[in-house]
């Protein structure tokens, strides 16, 4: 049983959660969600923790940060936009077992103190800025890292944010490199 409480937006997201593991799973029932979940969350999140897997999108992001802004302590899983992606509709929901699981090992604390390891030169120097097919790197780099997609500036943030070191970095890359097509 994983010991934190997985957040997300919707009861369908639920219950592909609680098909791919043993959790207690909570729904923000989307953007418009109550102060009293937020009480609750802070609470629960002093005792177990708390994993927000919101869906891969503008809104699961806004509802991802709105929530992190009052739970400092809590942790951030991803799921890459092409495994969330069913006939059009964008979600958590949509998601395989094995890509949630995937999303939930992969989990991380933002960082209390930003500490500034990555720059905008390297994400020049690395191709996932100003380049034809930055957004393509992005996108897999941040499957790879578990630190889902975001637009060059957003993707740099989570590199500092998420405590990416140096080394899963170019790790990372290299991976990035063997995917071709994929």
């Amino acid at each position: 049983m994983i010991k934190e409480i997985i957040v997300v937006e919707g009861k369908d997201d639920i219950r592909a959660v609680k098909n791919a593991v043993d959790a207690e799973v909570i729904a923000t029932g989307g953007y418009g969600y109550s102060k009293e979940l937020i009480n609750r969350l802070k609470k629960i999140s002093e005792r177990r923790g708390v994993i927000i897997l919101t869906d891969p999108d503008f809104e699961g992001e806004r509802i991802r940060r709105n929530i992190s802004k009052d739970l400092k302590n809590c942790k951030h899983a991803f799921l890459p936009r092409r495994k969330a992606l069913k006939k059009g509709d964008i979600g958590v929901e949509n998601a395989g077992k094995e890509d949630i699981i995937e999303a939930l090992k992969k989990a991380r604390p933002a960082s209390v103190k930003r500490i500034e390891k990555f720059t905008h030169d390297d994400m020049i120097n690395f191709g996932l800025t100003g380049s034809n097919n930055s957004k393509r790197r992005r996108e897999i780099l941040g499957e790879i890292l578990g630190i889902g997609y975001g637009n060059s500036k957003q993707f740099l943030n989570r590199l500092n944010n998420y405590g990416i070191s140096k080394e899963e970095f170019i790790d990372g890359l290299k991976e990035m490199e063997k995917w071709n097509g994929r």
